[in-house]
């Protein structure tokens, strides 16, 4: 019999995401097929503790985790936000030697500050909503944008510390409230139009596959895709969604250019809006939710490719990067 993969999948953390990285994490652990893979589940607490589902880890110290992740034939990740798809976690996996799911340090830490993806995206040719960056002083006053406008943490995910401003009175309160996130805020024109996303793909033979277009349908009465919205059921997904031929084809080169620029592995969803002028890029996850309901496995999933298959590409081709390094 051949001997199993060991892979260790790490999921909670210290960030605001953590409860949706414990779901990313049990889902992508149900997903791997017992008969190949020895799959070890570890959790990062709040505190910054580890503990483990077998119970040999409780309430321990990184270094004493770390022990554990040098055991693993490859690493998964699911950690969302700070402290995980920033790049942190993958710059100790690649101190430690061990192969591991989705981007490396460049492309988290990247990838994560919305700011810096604009700057990257507009080199690049690609377009992204007139916007400005606040830094850990500045309240907003000097801001032209006139409102409507969004309000968010540069680098943080689910739509946590998001507002949608309608005057200039609530723009303070919105800063104050992104900052609890992130001490660099962005502030940006709200832009109106469907909302689509696309996900790329690195299979084991290093190509890229582009997923179908996924367009979110959020609550009437809402004027963005929310955190509640995104956890509680209520918003509608349409996957594949029909777009003019012409959108199809910029968001497709638009996720996959931005994607080999920013150096990602792995699996990225890259967000856009489609609106009256045009394509309009609106961010891209390295770390997108990885439950079998999450965005990501949906638009796969519309393509033919399972959620079982998509983790099992996911990890083949970490453990294939690995070999081809060597």
């Amino acid at each position: 019999m051949t001997e199993r993969i060991r892979v260790v999948v790490v999921g909670g953390g210290r960030s605001s995401e953590h409860d949706v990285s414990l779901a990313s994490a049990s889902g992508i652990a149900g997903a791997l097929d017992p008969d190949r893979y020895d799959v070890r589940m570890l959790t990062i607490g709040r505190d910054g503790a580890w503990s483990s589902a077998d119970g040999t880890l409780s309430g321990a110290s990184p270094a004493e985790a770390v022990r554990e992740l040098a055991d693993a034939d490859v690493v998964v990740p699911a950690l969302h936000g700070a402290g995980g798809e920033d790049g942190t976690f993958a710059g100790m996996l690649d101190l430690l030697g061990v192969p591991y799911v989705g981007s490396g340090v460049r492309a988290g830490a990247l990838g994560i500050d919305k700011w810096v993806t604009k700057l990257v995206a507009e080199t690049l040719g690609i377009a992204t909503a007139p916007g400005v960056l606040l830094g850990p002083e500045d309240d907003g006053a000097r801001v032209r944008i006139r409102p409507p406008m969004v309000v968010k943490p540069s680098a943080a995910g689910s739509s946590f510390g998001v507002t949608v401003v309608t005057t200039d009175d609530d723009l303070p309160a919105a800063v104050k409230a992104a900052r609890a996130h992130d001490e660099r805020v962005l502030v940006e024109r709200l832009l109106t139009g469907r909302e689509v996303d696309i996900a790329v793909l690195e299979l084991p033979d290093g190509d890229l596959r582009v997923s179908p277009p996924l367009e979110i349908h959020p609550r009437p009465g809402t004027l963005h895709f929310d955190t509640t919205t995104k956890y509680d059921g209520g918003a509608l997904f349409t996957v594949p969604c029909e777009l003019p031929a012409p959108a199809a084809r910029q968001m497709q080169w638009a996720a996959t250019t931005l994607f080999e620029a920013l150096g990602c592995r792995g699996v990225a969803r890259v967000d856009f809006f489609l609106t009256d002028t045009g394509v309009v890029l609106n961010e891209i996850n390295t770390m997108p939710g990885m439950t079998a309901h999450s965005q990501v496995p949906r638009m796969f999933a519309a393509q033919g490719l399972d959620y079982p298959g998509l983790v099992d590409i996911l990890v083949r081709t970490a453990l294939r990067r690995q070999v081809a390094v060597r």
